[in-house]
This record gives structure tokens, sequence and C-alpha cells, in this order.
């Protein structure tokens, strides 16, 4: 009769187990240029073996180049480069990890034709969208189902820098929200600026003049990804013009320059086409994908002071790593190379910073986005 009890507490417990396994997605979208090709993929990772398989994907949306997920992962948000004037948009999926299904919820113009950065409020409730040509940002509130309402609010901006191919006016690349999600950061690549709003969600229109309205960039930098520190002391923007990082030390929306340092070896003169930016959960190591010749993750340390050193540089396995993501937890790190139409999964040492190849990389034409989620 003991062991029976015995026998039955431990199926309970295993039983326990098995139903609080999470599974982990991995979300990724494309330049398809065409709505009847796939745009949207969704793949399953195997976090022992950091293999990817396929589980769905999603046609009738063209160029969705940029994902983010809410906050809760059922819902998806995607932009939707046009390259035509007024066309671009954004749009919002539901996922369903049950049915391993997407659904399509509604789209909203962006304000522009290239939208090339969707974030979310930490609260599901607003949606903002930078626009890269026309050089603007859009707020949308966000309903309970995941539909975009209408957008409340959008700023324009004009003025451009140095360099006359590629800053003849304002382009935001980014809309990032600050830690504490009381401010949002938009590095604009085409005025060497971050721009800097408060941001008030319990006002109908959240965007709120900042203090310091920007913080300058060197002149021809070209700012485009921007990342805080776990801590939120210290924030982080790439420069894809200039091949570099800038190094913030941040405090009430306000950026204090601290380092500023290359994302590549001496050897590289030219070609800098740097993209993304991230943080080991941990807070410990940063990362920052070069394009142009290189086709590499530039690895750095991150010390007590918010400065950086350099650690190595890991080929991505393809060509134009335009994205990359980092996994809640900090084992993988997935690069996403449009060039080639394929995303490669790294495992990562935790103490090293290190990464290595995990195996059969995934195939996807002009792959260019990702986002990790477990469920």
């Amino acid at each position: 009769m003991k062991l029976k009890r015995v026998i039955s507490v431990m199926l309970v417990i295993l039983s326990g187990i098995k139903l609080s396994a999470q599974d982990t997605y991995v979300f990724f979208g494309s330049f398809n240029r065409d709505k009847e090709k796939e745009g949207i993929y969704v793949y399953k990772l195997n976090t022992d073996k950091g293999k990817l398989s396929k589980v769905t994907s999603l046609k009738g949306i063209v160029n969705p180049s940029f994902l983010t997920l809410s906050p809760n992962g059922k819902y998806i948000f995607a932009c939707t480069e046009s390259k035509t004037q007024n066309g671009g948009s954004v749009s919002s999926f539901e996922f369903n990890p049950e049915k391993k299904s997407l659904t399509f919820i509604n789209s909203q113009k962006s304000g522009g034709e290239n939208p090339v950065y969707v974030s979310v409020h930490k609260n599901g409730k607003w949606l903002m969208v930078g626009n890269y040509t026309e050089g603007s940002t859009s707020v949308y509130p966000l309903a309970e189902n995941g539909k975009i309402e209408p957008g409340v609010q959008n700023f324009q901006f004009s003025e451009g820098s140095i360099d006359p191919n590629r800053q003849d006016r304002s382009h935001i690349h980014s809309t990032v929200f600050s830690t504490d999600y009381n401010y949002v950061f938009l590095p604009d690549l085409g005025a060497d600026k971050i721009r800097a709003y408060k941001f008030d969600s319990n006002k109908p229109e959240p965007l709120q003049a900042a203090e310091v309205p920007f913080t300058p960039t060197t002149p021809g930098s070209g700012p485009r990804h921007f990342t805080f520190h776990p801590n939120g002391k210290f924030a982080y923007c790439i420069e894809e013009m200039a091949g570099a990082v800038s190094a913030y030390a941040y405090e009430n929306g306000t950026l204090k320059s601290i380092q500023r340092m290359n994302t590549h070896s001496d050897e590289i003169k030219d070609n800098f086409e740097s993209s993304d930016i991230h943080i080991s959960p941990d807070g410990r190591f940063l990362y920052a994908s070069n394009r142009g010749g290189e086709n590499n993750i530039a690895i750095f340390s991150i010390q007590n002071d918010g400065t950086l050193k350099t650690v190595g540089y890991q080929p991505t396995g393809g060509k134009h790593p335009r994205v990359f993501a980092i996994d809640n937890d900090g084992k993988f790190l997935i690069t996403t190379n449009a060039g080639s139409g394929n995303a490669t999964v790294f495992k990562r040492d935790p103490e090293t910073g290190l990464l290595k190849k995990t195996g059969k990389s995934g195939k996807m034409k002009s792959v260019s986005s990702v986002q990790i989620r477990k469920y």
C-alpha cells in the first residue's frame, strides 16, 4: 500500500513536470517581395541540440521585414516595407502554440513607405513604429484582442547630416523603450541624433516632449539600433555608417557618452554596415552584427563601468546578418542572413561570451528578422 502511494505521488510530480515543460518558438520575418510567397515563418527550437524545425508560415503580406511580439507572446506585429509613397503598414497576427497556427488580425498605415522597426510597451497597450525613408515615428493603441487601432500620433523629422548620399534627410531606424518604459529613444541615421521622448501610457497621446530632446552622435556615424543594459544604467547604440558602438551612461531620459569603439578589427577600413545590437540577459556581454564584407557578430565583454572590451568575432555562416536575437535564458543566439537566405543558430558560452554554431542552418528566402519566445 505504501509503495502504491509513493508511485501515485511520483506520477503526479512527473505529470506536473510534463505539463509545465515549455517549447521554444522562433519567429522570422523576411523581404519576400511578393504576397503570394511565404513572408513570416515559425520554427520550433530544440533547446538540447539547437536545431530548428519548421512549424508554419504565412503568405499574404509583402516584406514583413521586422517583427516583434506582444509581452504575453500571443500576438506578432510586423512592419511591411512597401517602397511606395505612404504604402508602408504595420500588421498584427495571433499565434496559437497549441494549434501551431498564425492568423492575420488587421493592419494600419505606418505613416511612411518603409517602416523598419516596431516595438510594444510592456503593458501591451501601445505600439510604436519607426519609418526610415520619411524619418518619422507613429504611435498606435492596441486592443486586448491584438487589433491595432488607428494611430494617435505621428512625428515627422526632416534635418539630415554631412553625407549627402545617405543623410540628405532624417531616417528613423528604431524605436526603443527605456527599461522602465518611461522614455522612448529613436536613433536617427540621417540626422546623426538619438531622439528622445517621454512616454506616458495613461495619456491618449503618450509621446511627450523630453527635457533633452536628442543626443548628438558623431557626424556621419549613422546611428541605427539601440539597446539598454538590463540594469538600466547603461545604453548602447550601433552606428551603421561608421561601424562603431557608442556606450552611454543613462539616467532619467538622459544619455552621457562614456565610450565609442569599432565593431570591426583594425584591418577593416571601409564598407561598414553595422546593423543590430543586443546584450546577454546576465548583462555580461554585448553582441553587434556586421554586414558589408565582414558578415560576423562582434563580441564584447561589458565592464562594471559600462565600457566595452573586444572578445572576438564570429562569422554568421551567411551574408548580410541584418537582425539577430538572444533567447531569454541566454543559451542561444540566432542570426538572420538576408543576403544568403539562411538563419544560423549559435550556442552561447555564458562564461566567455563566445558562440558555437550548432549545426545546419534554416533556409528562408531573404530572411531579415527574428524573435525567440518560450510557450
